[in-house]
């Protein structure tokens, strides 16, 4: 039966953590996101109706 390589998986979740890091990293510099997750690409633009209700 083969030997486990402890050293390769401490290894490859050593280079997931950072990649992870970095792309909350990435994430954090790029701009604060919308609260209710919708992504708006104009910050100046305003928010899409959703549906206007009339008073009659």
């Amino acid at each position: 039966m083969a030997k486990p390589n402890y050293s390769f998986e401490k290894r490859q979740r050593d280079l997931a953590k950072k990649a992870k890091k970095e792309e909350k990293r990435l994430r954090k510099a790029a701009g604060p996101a919308n609260p209710d997750g919708t992504e708006n690409p104009d910050p100046a633009a305003p928010p899409p109706e959703a549906e206007v209700k009339t008073q009659d």
